[in-house]
């Protein structure tokens, strides 16, 4: 469980502060898929970077099972929406990477790395080199490398948003296929709207900047299927909700930046 307890996040930026986050609390249950959306610049990759440990918080605090996060552990693995593979290895040596500082033998981390990539959908591929890999199939090998050393928090921070539509609702299934089968907890940071219908079980709607949580809405829709519940009126009536909660958020994050564009000028 992730409990995160009056979070703040000030930066110093030339000399002024800057606050992203403030006053966030929210509870984030076991096993529990968690989408969360905001206008743009509210801080949502800035709360991953904390959750990950990337970053630690100027005020309040993250608890991970009542253990304070104090930076990257092997328990919280990160998807970037960069899939940040490393062009000279194959796929399956990219997901080994994760796995060389444990103690494995070489033979049972190439036996994981197989098996996650199977996990993905891209057995036959694991001798491809990144540049061999269409975009949809380069994320996967990023999924696959954070779920090989078997961390109970899968942290994504808009890991599609540089896909089509096609390979995009391609992976929302695999992922959920994924999350089914293996139980983990998943926030995903996402600007789209369906997309975290689709996925969250609960929606956390951010405010525009200093980010706080606005509201969060739980997400009935039975068993997800592509075709099916997207075309369901519970989907419409969510989507509304949620454009309604995030329209105002959008307008403010607009003006603030057009103010702050006018006093640089």
């Amino acid at each position: 469980m992730i409990r995160i307890e009056g979070v703040g996040k000030v930066f110093d930026v030339r000399g002024e502060s800057f606050t992203a986050l403030q006053d966030i609390d929210l509870e984030i249950r076991t096993g529990e898929f968690l989408a969360v959306v905001g206008p743009s610049g509210c801080g949502k990759s800035t709360l991953l970077d904390l959750l990950g440990g990337l970053s630690e918080p100027t005020s309040g605090r993250i608890l991970l099972d009542g253990v304070p996060v104090t930076g990257p552990g092997l328990d919280r693995g990160v998807v970037f929406q960069q899939y940040a593979l490393f062009p000279w290895r194959t796929a399956v040596a990219n997901v080994e990477f994760g796995l060389e500082g444990k103690n494995l033998s070489k033979r049972e981390r190439r036996e994981r790395a197989r098996h996650h990539l199977s996990l993905v959908g891209l057995s036959g591929f694991e001798d491809r080199y990144p540049h061999e890999l269409s975009g949809g199939m380069r994320q996967r090998v990023a999924i696959a490398r954070s779920l090989a050393f078997d961390p109970d928090v899968l942290l994504m921070d808009e890991p599609y948003a540089a896909l089509d539509a096609q390979t995009r609702e391609s992976l929302q299934d695999e992922l959920l296929r994924i999350w089914e089968r293996t139980g983990k907890t998943v926030v995903f940071i996402t600007h789209g709207i369906e997309e975290a219908i689709y996925l969250g079980e609960r929606v956390a709607v951010m405010t525009s900047r200093p980010g706080r949580i606005k509201h969060v809405v739980p997400v009935s829709l039975g068993r997800r299927t592509e075709g099916e519940v997207r075309a369901a009126p519970e989907f419409g009536r969510y989507r509304r909700e949620l454009a309604s909660l995030l329209r105002d958020e959008v307008e403010r994050a607009r003006i603030q930046e057009l103010r702050e564009v006018a006093s640089v000028g």
